[in-house]
């Protein structure tokens, strides 16, 4: 059996937004993409979106969680999912929830390994925030640390999120015990 990798630590950025982003940008040309809403996801299909997104970010809580809790919290009237297809395969996803009528958390945002580099980062976090900003909250907040993508936290400032606290945390990655248990529910 595998060793149990060592776990990370991380500096953790908290941000938020009180305004919708003034930005505009068009699709990115020759591409084909959908932004569909997924209000009943089937759980595989989720821990799919959520492994492909996550696995080089080390995103493990939601892998974490037995079929029932991850179905109560993904069903959770208050939990919005909505998936991105480029030329008719899953590209991504992002995760709002509504914490209250003032309140909206970004909770997820990310491409797809195949997505990146396609120039759909940008447009598609926008893409997001325009569909938050929509239900008009008087706040939108998000959390990205160190071990997420290199830019994210220039690429939220960028789209109006100022930092607002910073923390650290410990992130203890995926065990192969655990990795073969995500591929049985898979």
């Amino acid at each position: 059996m595998g060793k149990t990798p060592a776990s990370l630590k991380a500096h953790i950025t908290r941000l938020e937004m009180t305004a919708p982003p003034k930005a505009s940008m068009p699709v990115p040309v020759n591409i084909q993409t959908a932004i569909m809403r997924a209000p009943e996801i089937p759980l595989p299909f989720y821990r799919y979106l959520y492994r492909q997104v996550g696995a080089r970010w080390q995103w493990v809580d939601r892998l974490r969680m037995s079929d029932e809790q991850l179905a109560e919290t993904l069903n959770d009237k208050r939990n919005n999912i909505s998936v991105l297809y480029v030329n008719g395969a899953p590209a991504g996803f992002y995760e709002y929830f509504c914490e209250d009528e003032d309140m909206i958390e970004l909770s997820h945002f990310g491409l797809i390994e195949h997505a990146l580099g396609l120039g759909i980062g940008k447009w598609f976090l926008l893409q997001a925030l325009y569909a938050i900003w929509s239900l008009n909250p008087k706040r939108v907040t998000t959390t990205t640390n160190n071990l997420d993508h290199p830019r994210a936290l220039q690429l939220y400032q960028m789209y109006g999120f100022s930092p607002v606290s910073t923390g650290t945390g410990i992130v203890r990655p995926l065990s192969d015990k655990e990795l073969l248990e995500i591929a049985r529910k898979s």
